[in-house]
């Protein structure tokens, strides 16, 4: 990173089943297996920022329908927080839903869904920015949703009478489908090289019994 005295602190402000879900579909990599606090010194090294404090978000599965990957989180979650990390968890929701499959017919599947999370950062967000908190940020999302948010965090700036420097990451690889980030911020990507420097290597599911 260049050595600047203008060089602004960002605070990393991470989706966490969207980052897992843009690493398995581009990277290959199967289960949530990123060091949040590493993947943030990066970008901010890509980024000319200094790295500052994390914050994490994510659905947790309920324990009843998925006991394994509910002790991950709950696991990972906890060394997240003792290394440091601000962590906001959400029960994930079971909704079913009608689909064809292939010989036409409609079967029903139980889907989990995701609530409140790109509202809880767009809040964090904005507060940070009123308290005169947040020089700079990187959102880890690519929810167009939060385009909002970037006017009204940037309309705080200006009241304040500085620039609140604003980027997303995201990952890219071969089959990237989508290759954009939130409108308004600048575009940090990650590949599969950038990714695999920032893997925490602890095993957070339960023991086998």
């Amino acid at each position: 990173m260049k050595d600047t005295v203008d060089q602004p602190t960002a605070v990393g402000f991470i989706d966490g089943q969207n980052l897992f879900m843009q690493a398995k579909r581009l990277l290959g990599h199967r289960i949530p297996n990123f060091d949040p606090v590493a993947l943030h010194r990066e970008m901010c090294e890509v980024a000319g920022f200094r790295p500052g404090a994390v914050r994490f978000y994510t659905g947790v599965p309920s324990a009843r329908r998925q006991p394994r990957w509910h002790a991950f989180w709950c696991n990972k979650t906890q060394a997240m927080e003792r290394d440091g990390v601000e962590v906001t968890t959400r029960p994930l929701r079971y909704r079913k839903r009608r689909i064809f499959d292939e010989d036409g017919d409609v079967e029903m599947i139980v889907q989990a869904e995701e609530k409140g999370i790109d509202i809880r950062i767009a809040l964090d967000l904005v507060r940070l920015a009123r308290r005169e908190e947040l020089d700079a940020a990187i959102i880890y999302s690519q929810d167009q949703d939060l385009n909002e948010v970037v006017s009204e965090v940037e309309a705080i700036g200006k009241i304040r009478g500085t620039e609140i420097k604003l980027a997303s990451a995201f990952a890219t690889g071969p089959d990237v489908d989508f290759d954009r980030g939130i409108r308004g911020t600048q575009w940090l990507r990650f590949d599969k090289r950038i990714y695999d420097r920032c893997i925490d290597g602890r095993n957070y599911f339960p023991k086998e019994s």
